[in-house]
């Protein structure tokens, strides 16, 4: 009863009072769709768990992917949540299965970019980011954050927003051409952090670098790649957090399930050869039986 009692209080003075409970729907429902279908296509790759049901499939061996499924979800939830805009629960309703749709949608966002399954492959970690990314910004917006705010209590202070807003953009479209996404992204609510990312290196294979320093400024460009390397610590500890969110890359399945494969086999050998010498000592006719208690005394 408390517990209810907490969450009818929260949904009531935080949500509804607030008008956001439609955005914390749609994002209690993409996460949720995000997590189930990561672990569901987790467990489709593991050797070990065959009773899973795999991916759809139609008869003429046609794979559906699930943002096909995600696609559907958005347009017809998208659509009737603005026919029942004020009138709950259907709104609701609505909201939270839009959210499923984003996330079916956005777990294979790399395909959308690239339009070939890469899933697995490195390209196809560009899925994670924009979950991450798009779980932050429903979360700021949640809290009130608003980039695109505009004072309108006079013209003076009218303009004066569009300009800030326009160079905000314009900062925020700089970082993305270093391919500083996740700068980027939250430049647009914090914009000093937009100004630290226009002014750094690019990477090596932005945009900005390809146009800028190639032909240019070769150093800067070989700056870059030192700078950026792929062993380098902060990427380490982002492939970690996309190995957990996500899964392994399928180079580093395959190396791990070829490992845990020898591994079990030289288990297999060991157990096998302490097998073989146990019955060769059981089936040796020379091998002298063990003495008894009863046979110990006498003469």
């Amino acid at each position: 009863m408390t517990l209810a009692s907490i969450f009818t209080d929260f949904w009531q003075d935080q949500l509804v009072s607030n008008s956001r409970q439609g955005l914390f729907l749609v994002l209690i429902g993409f996460i949720g769709s995000f997590a189930f279908i990561r672990m569901s296509t987790r467990i489709m790759r593991s050797p070990r768990i065959s009773w899973w049901p795999g991916s759809v499939v139609s008869e003429g061996g046609v794979h559906v992917h699930h943002l096909v499924f995600g696609n559907v979800f958005m347009m017809v939830f998208g659509a009737l949540g603005f026919w029942f805009f004020d009138s709950p629960p259907w709104f609701e309703i609505c909201a939270f299965l839009f959210g499923i749709g984003v996330g079916l949608t956005l777990d294979e966002f790399a395909m959308l970019v690239h339009l070939e399954d890469v899933y697995w492959t490195q390209e196809g970690r560009s899925s994670i980011d924009a979950a991450v990314i798009a779980v932050a910004a429903m979360a700021l917006v949640f809290i009130g954050a608003n980039p695109f705010e505009i004072d309108t209590s006079s013209v003076e202070d009218t303009i004066v927003s569009v300009i800030a807003g326009g160079i905000v953009l314009l900062l925020v479209i700089g970082a993305l051409l270093k391919q500083r996404l996740y700068h980027a992204f939250f430049g647009f609510f914090l914009f000093p952090i937009a100004i630290y990312a226009v002014c750094r290196l690019a990477k090596p294979n932005s945009p900005w670098a390809r146009s800028r320093y190639r032909d240019r400024k070769p150093a800067k460009l070989a700056k870059a790649e030192a700078r950026f390397s792929p062993d380098r610590r902060t990427e380490r500890a982002k492939e970690r957090l996309r190995d957990i969110l996500g899964g392994s890359t399928e180079a580093i399945y395959e190396a791990k399930l070829a490992d845990r494969k020898a591994r079990e086999a030289a288990q297999a050998q060991i157990q096998q050869r302490a097998d073989d010498l146990a019955a060769a000592e059981n089936a040796d006719p020379r091998r002298a039986p063990a003495p008894t208690d009863a046979g110990a005394g006498a003469p």
